[in-house]
């Protein structure tokens, strides 16, 4: 064959026993087969992958990346409320924390969002559903920084910028306006939080009127839906029916819907079907508040499932480096996932059914794929779990565009 641009060789796959040779070509895959010492003519590049796992890399289907690092300028109150243990006051969280965006500027977003996209390449993370604030007080500031942070980073990450209304549609006048601007502008998603909304009218008009302008455009739906601990909140099925009734089936994904922990099992079940025949996707982030929708009973009933880092340093969570291996680990333990086929599950929501759930297309490592991967730290899935570690080397379009390493030098006396 001819010489690959980069050759990855003793590496161990997923489900594949033995150790493995990867060949790109052009930023495709050319060449996935067992080890062989007389594997055709030398890369440019070559790794020894040194038995450590390769992997499809992560997706990040939930993202507030115009919020990143404002948690000392929002204060703790917003945090409490969101995070109390039956999240009634989420709602409140949410008015709480709009008082940052009083005077945000397009650079400040920048400055802030900027360094978390870096942790992206470090971390091996590909493509980012990315969420940007739209409303009278950060009028398009926040699309405006995500859209030139896509240009910024394309290539190696990519970006897919939603327009947002955080703080509501019809309660918030001439949000509808800058939405439909943001579209104008170029964001690649149109967003919606119908759940805020004063009233269930109100809540069915604000999913009709976002999903009417994805279908005008072209576009896909991300909506967060039913984020607060209220059993007879109900805009997940208003999302949903409304794809149906469009003929938006499969252009969407429902985030958060914590809600549905609270449903009672009749109605829960009703409602995987209707979203199943919707062809809506779901996210979960259950790192980042107290109740999450049910992952393992959904992709059970054949509706895909992600898990998203959600926020980064923010008013609604602490912590977060956009590291989706540290969030499938908390994950595990947040769901009670902890075999090895339940651990294989949640990595799948952070790698390929995340793409599907964003409208990605979702490659296996096979020839004539991108010749997009990681290099674990770590030989199993649960040793990288465990580690939840940047990836030795992140490759994209058949380059190594990051490398971590990790090493302890031990003092004298420490028996090893």
């Amino acid at each position: 064959m001819d010489t690959p641009d980069l050759l990855i060789r003793n590496a161990s796959l997923r489900g594949r026993p033995g150790r493995w040779s990867l060949a790109a070509t052009g930023g495709l895959l050319s060449l996935v087969a067992e080890d062989d010492p007389d594997l055709g003519p030398a890369a440019d590049v070559t790794v020894d992958a040194d038995g450590a796992l390769v992997t499809e890399p992560f997706v990040d289907a939930h993202l507030h990346l115009c919020k990143a690092h404002t948690l000392d300028a929002a204060g703790p109150a917003a945090l409490s409320k969101y995070t109390g243990r039956a999240m009634g006051a989420a709602m409140g969280a949410i008015e709480t924390a709009a008082a940052v965006k009083a005077g945000q500027t397009r650079q400040a977003v920048l400055e802030r969002a900027r360094p978390v996209l870096v942790e992206s390449v470090r971390h091996g993370v590909r493509a980012v559903q990315a969420f940007a604030d739209i409303d009278p007080a950060a009028g398009l500031t926040g699309v405006e920084a995500l859209l030139a942070l896509r240009e910024e980073f394309r290539g190696v990450v990519d970006v897919r910028v939603v327009a947002f209304p955080q703080d509501g549609l019809l309660r918030e006048p001439g949000t509808e306006e800058l939405v439909a601007e943001a579209v104008r502008l170029g964001a690649d998603v149109v967003g919606g939080i119908p759940w805020i909304e004063w009233t269930d009218a109100d809540a069915a008009e604000h999913v009709r009127r976002m999903v009417d302008l994805a279908r005008r455009h072209g576009l896909r739906v991300a909506m967060l839906v039913d984020d607060a601990g209220d059993p007879g909140l109900r805009t997940t099925e208003m999302l949903a029916r409304e794809l149906l009734e469009r003929n938006m089936i499969g252009r969407g994904s429902a985030q958060h819907a914590r809600a549905m922990a609270l449903y009672p099992e009749p109605y829960l079940r009703r409602l995987a079907g209707l979203c199943r025949a919707a062809g809506l996707g779901f996210v979960s982030d259950p790192h980042t508040g107290p109740l999450h929708l049910p992952v393992f009973e959904l992709a059970r009933a054949g509706v895909p499932v992600a898990l998203g880092q959600d926020d980064v340093e923010d008013a609604y969570y602490p912590f977060g480096r956009h590291n989706l291996l540290e969030v499938a680990f908390l994950a595990a333990h947040l769901l009670d996932a902890r075999t090895d086929a339940a651990l294989e599950r949640l990595y799948d929501m952070v790698t390929v059914d995340a793409a599907r759930v964003v409208g990605l297309p979702a490659h296996r490592l096979e020839p004539g794929a991108p010749a997009d991967l990681v290099v674990l730290e770590g030989r199993t899935l649960r040793e990288a779990l465990t580690r939840h570690a940047p990836p030795r080397h992140v490759v994209v379009a058949g380059r190594v565009v990051a490398s971590s390493t990790r090493h302890t030098a031990f003092g004298a006396g420490v028996p090893r």
